[in-house]
């Protein structure tokens, strides 16, 4: 049995097109080798490869489609963004084009048609992906509004340089107000504009957004968010939530507050907010079930002992 020439070390540990395999000088015969799988036409990979990522099964399918990107739920994975998109972990890949152009059909794609600006398809490592901004809005048709202002939120949040390689945020409001003003006749379009009404710039993750709608939901006084408080001479905090006229803050502490030097920052920390008058509130992720009715009950009392009540 004659065994086939290796592949170029470019092709050997990921899903290829055809014609990416011709360009690097691999024969139309080696691409009929049993060592090969054809995920969908035009589209091989060695079958060493057994667990390929998102992006690299979806970088050959939008190589193949010509004008295409990859869109929706695999665009909301691929670009990381928080919040819960019903259905985003289901198989396929969605895949969109020009509404001038026909539908993509082939296997493992999950087509869609749209009108795209130019700015609305960008690269991420190779891959053609609509960008965030539109990622946001034609996602927003199968989200809940709060989870809609979760990603909104992500994407106006100001990056903190010394922690992350960037200094602006991802978008501005009237980049995601233009989105919206382009599109007017989406579907989710009204759900997209009630959430951008309810975001706030300053949250540094979803459980920070989902516990600030909560409160206010609930009738309690808006909060600053993230807002530099300076508690004595050289003593500065920075709160999830802060009401300065009530001397209350409260912080969202998820999973990485239980860790020993965290423990002890947080103690710190408190110990700051209690010198200076101040009621800290934490709460974690088990304030926040049945619509965090706990949460709210926590930092409700907290303003109360301060003097602030209900209308």
């Amino acid at each position: 049995m004659k065994i086939p020439r290796p592949l170029p070390t470019t092709l050997a540990s990921k899903p290829f097109t055809r014609q990416e395999a011709l360009d690097a000088g691999v024969s139309v015969g080696r691409l009929r080798y049993r060592d090969l799988d054809s995920p969908s036409r035009q589209i091989r990979m060695p079958r060493t490869v057994t667990e390929p990522d998102l992006a690299e099964r979806a970088r050959p399918l939008t190589l193949v489609t010509p004008f295409s990107a990859a869109s929706h739920a695999t665009a909301f994975l691929l670009w990381e963004f928080p919040g819960f998109l019903p259905g985003s972990n289901l198989p396929g890949i969605h895949i969109s084009r020009p509404d001038t152009m026909g539908r993509p059909r082939r296997r493992g794609v999950i087509a869609h048609k749209g009108q795209f600006f130019e700015d609305e398809i960008t690269m991420l490592n190779g891959l053609y992906i609509t960008s965030r901004a539109r990622t946001w809005l034609d996602c927003a048709r199968k989200m809940d509004i709060d989870e809609i202002t979760v990603v909104a939120d992500h994407l106006l949040r100001i990056p903190r340089p010394e922690f992350e390689n960037r200094t602006e945020p991802y978008c501005t409001l009237a980049e995601l107000e233009e989105m919206l003003d382009r599109h007017w006749g989406t579907p989710g379009i009204r759900k997209a504009r009630l959430a951008l009404e309810q975001a706030r710039v300053g949250a540094d993750s979803a459980p920070e957004t989902r516990l600030r709608l909560a409160l206010e939901r609930a009738g309690l006084p808006t909060p600053e968010v993230n807002v530099r408080t300076e508690l004595g001479s050289g003593v500065v905090r920075q709160p999830d939530l802060g009401y300065l006229e009530w001397r209350v803050a409260v912080d969202y502490e998820g999973e990485g507050h239980s860790e020993p030097g965290q423990i002890v920052r947080d103690i710190q920390k408190e110990e700051d907010f209690t010198r200076a008058g101040w009621i800290l509130v934490r709460i974690a992720k088990r304030h926040m079930s049945t619509d965090a009715v706990t949460a709210v009950r926590k930092v409700s009392r907290a303003l109360e002992q301060r003097g602030w009540s209900p209308k």
